[in-house]
């Protein structure tokens, strides 16, 4: 079995369990995983795809099949067809960008098939002139890209309960993804319309069968919203709201309303199912949140996480991602004894305000049992709390809006799972 690098095993912990400098991954040609064995080129040269013409073009490109495995995990309400959810497999991706294909989903009453030539978008109430507006001239006014995190109200609300959960981290945590989103300021359509004044407020409603509505403040539909077309360059894919969704940035995915097609300025709140019964959390106090719209500052290690195995003592990489409705990720911090001690991640580029962040640190394991966390700063100053504070702070009732910091046990044989 290869052991691990002389150097590796000689460089100083910068905090307890075995954490190394986050510089480390500075340094020209440094490879943390053990070197692979000799290639076998006489074995080489059998391969078959060596000697035989590959596919012909395709019109559109599609994953190779052998990493079929890696797809949505869908949690279907069996009681209603076409409402639940789709994780995104947050610990089997790279980067910060979720594909397509990947983004996670939420359906109330299934992904309507929009014809875009019938489609309409409204924009009327308090305003001086009412609008509508077809798809094909919404492509021509001035739009926007920005990267962008969305991340549902309810990820990772597995956490309140009083036993971890034992799921892969994208079936607890995958109510989230990253794309660059490209759309049209909202602002200047309001500024066409001619917002009356007293209005505060603006209902959006979707397209689809439940015909989805959320309330969202004037001021935050003005400074800056999106009606959202494309999504990493193609136009939106129908799960994804085609051919228009609103984008929020930085807030609570309900309000990212798919399948868009009517905006009315009013000056209070519609008080809606999901704005009264749901996404409003009783607290300790007895007074209840509601219109928490700011997703707070969260981080997660997705390598390793839980259902991963570490196959023998050696230097790893951990990483993972780090969030924030708030802002930018300013730091994510590791530890690998529980808590005891932190060291600082190094944090990849581009860090962007409301988008995910990726963060990396060595760790060198020894083979006993540890206990990884990481916790995440953002540009505000707001600091991911312990479980154990957020539920003393907010309690048990609610149900939406949970950051705490995750822990993944790393046992004497390497398996990995979830603690608290």
């Amino acid at each position: 079995m290869p052991r691990p690098r002389p150097d590796l095993l000689s460089l100083p912990e910068v905090a307890g369990g075995g954490l190394l400098d986050r510089r480390l991954f500075l340094r020209r040609g440094l490879a943390l995983a053990t070197a692979a064995a000799a290639v076998d080129t006489q074995a080489a040269d059998e391969l078959p795809w060596l000697h035989t013409p590959g596919a012909p073009f395709t019109p559109y490109g599609q994953p190779s099949p052998h990493e079929r495995l890696t797809a949505r995990r869908i949690g279907a309400n069996r009681a209603v067809a076409g409402n639940g959810v789709s994780f995104t497999p947050l610990e089997e991706l790279e980067g910060i960008i979720t594909p397509n294909g990947l983004h996670f989903e939420r359906h109330h009453n299934g992904v309507p098939q929009i014809d875009p030539a019938r489609h309409r978008l409204v924009v009327h109430g308090l305003v001086r002139q009412p609008l509508s507006f077809d798809v094909k001239s919404l492509l021509r006014y001035p739009m926007r890209s920005q990267m962008l995190f969305i991340e549902c109200g309810g990820n990772s609300n597995a956490g309140w309960h009083g036993e971890p959960i034992q799921r892969s981290a994208g079936s607890v945590h995958g109510l989230l993804s990253c794309a660059e989103w490209t759309g049209v300021p909202l602002s200047i359509l309001l500024d066409e319309a001619g917002v009356d004044f007293g209005a505060s407020w603006v209902i959006a409603e979707g397209a689809d069968a439940g015909a989805m509505n959320m309330s969202i403040p004037l001021a935050k539909m003005r400074d800056d919203c999106l009606i959202g077309l494309y999504q990493n360059g193609e136009r939106l894919r129908p799960e994804n709201g085609y051919p228009m969704r609103l984008i929020v940035p930085g807030w609570e995915g309900v309000l990212h309303v798919k399948w868009l097609q009517r905006l009315e300025v009013t000056d209070q709140p519609v008080m809606s199912r999901n704005e009264t019964s749901k996404y409003t959390e009783l607290q300790p106090s007895g007074k209840a949140r509601q219109f928490t719209f700011t997703m707070d500052c969260k981080s997660l290690i997705t390598s390793p996480s839980h259902g991963q195995t570490l196959p023998r003592p050696d230097v790893y990489q951990l990483s993972g991602l780090a969030w924030s409705g708030h802002g930018r990720i300013r730091r994510v911090e590791v530890s690998a004894d529980g808590g005891k001690s932190w060291a600082d991640a190094a944090l990849e580029s581009p860090t962007l305000p409301r988008c995910l962040t990726r963060f990396r640190i060595p760790w060198r394991w020894d083979g006993k049992p540890a206990v990884l966390k990481s916790r995440a700063t953002d540009e505000r100053g707001n600091l991911q709390p312990e479980r154990a504070a957020l539920v003393a702070e907010r309690g048990r009732a609610g149900y939406f809006h949970y950051n705490a910091i995750v822990a993944w046990a790393v046992e004497d044989d390497g398996l990995v799972t979830h603690t608290y």
